[in-house]
């Protein structure tokens, strides 16, 4: 329940994907007063470069939000307009860093929801992550941005279960529920100065969250079953872990791996051999087992489930994997 201390805080509102828009719909929904919201500008995408809206700017032109896309978050137009709305709080969810003249505008502060237990898993990727390193427990923190990324004092922390089917985007989609949830927990806190900062204690054992790339997405079939069911699901659906068929001729062809089982068992196939029926299934070799693909999308297809793709790739134990 919206106490009346936190309705009247005037609040900015800072983010870009879907993550963002699930607190910014909470917020509204339950009377919070968000004076505006601040986004990426718009940017061309696809065959047509036709522009394309942000999740966060979407969602808020529909709540009839003021949206603000500043090309530079330094730019002094930007700052004089951000100042001129005499907000009390800004709210940071999965949008770009902020200078130092930003988030110390507020007179209550600033604070990020970020999708993991601070201080593990800092940085842009802390979902894909945590499911490719096999951890069974993540969550959602929400803290004081300060001078260092993702370092600033944890207000509320929250667990989440990663179960074994989970992928990047069920995971996704558990984390931003909870964090919505989080976020107005966060304002609630604020606004009846009932909270206790935490700092985050630095370890050797922190693991980090950097941005993930396309090179980094490849397949290693020198890992172990489990290693790689890991990876594939902690990119899934998104950017996708790929490997490479190389067939007799030595042309290759790229693919993305979206789902997968697999199974531990000694063999003494080269990596990267394929075993098929040539039409149920078909399985990699790998370190101490076989990773058995389930949902594959070559290059230049559709994505397609294992028996359909047999039904056009009956010769594939003729094709290696790399």
């Amino acid at each position: 329940m919206v106490t009346a201390q936190a309705k009247n805080i005037k609040i900015i509102y800072m983010g870009t994907p879907d993550f963002a828009v699930a607190p910014l719909k909470l917020l509204v929904e339950n009377g919070y007063n968000i004076a505006a919201v601040v986004t990426v500008p718009d940017k061309p995408s696809g065959r047509g470069q036709k522009l394309q809206q942000s999740a966060v700017k979407i969602y808020a032109q529909t709540a009839n939000l003021p949206v603000l896309q500043p090309q530079r978050l330094r730019d002094e137009e930007f700052l004089n307009t951000l100042r001129n709305y005499s907000a009390e709080l800004f709210i940071v969810a999965a949008f770009r860093m902020l200078p130092e003249t930003v988030w110390q505008m507020p007179p209550l502060g600033t604070f990020n929801l970020h999708a993991s237990l601070l201080p593990q898993y800092r940085g842009a990727a802390p979902i894909n992550r945590a499911i490719i390193n096999g951890e069974k427990i993540t969550g959602v923190t929400t803290f004081f941005i300060n001078k260092e990324i993702d370092s600033g004092k944890i207000i509320f922390s929250e667990k989440v279960e990663i179960t074994h089917n989970d992928n990047a985007g069920t995971l996704h989609n558990k984390l931003m529920k909870t964090g919505a949830e989080l976020v107005i927990k966060t304002v609630d806190a604020i606004a009846s100065k009932n909270i206790i900062l935490q700092s985050q204690h630095e370890s050797e054992h922190l693991k980090t969250a950097p941005k993930i790339f396309k090179e980094m997405c490849k397949i290693n079939w020198a890992q172990n079953p489990e290693e790689i069911y890991n990876f594939i699901r902690g990119l899934s659906p998104y950017p996708a872990a790929w490997c490479e068929f190389t067939g007799k001729d030595k042309q290759t062809v790229s693919a993305k791996i979206y789902t997968a089982a697999y199974e531990n068992i000694k063999h003494d196939l080269p990596l990267g051999t394929i075993k098929s029926d040539g039409k149920t299934f078909f399985k990699v070799a790998c370190s101490g087992g076989f990773v058995n693909i389930t949902d594959i999308h070559l290059a230049g297809k559709k994505r397609l489930h294992v028996r359909e793709f047999l039904a056009g790739f009956r010769d594939i134990e003729n094709y290696l994997i790399q």
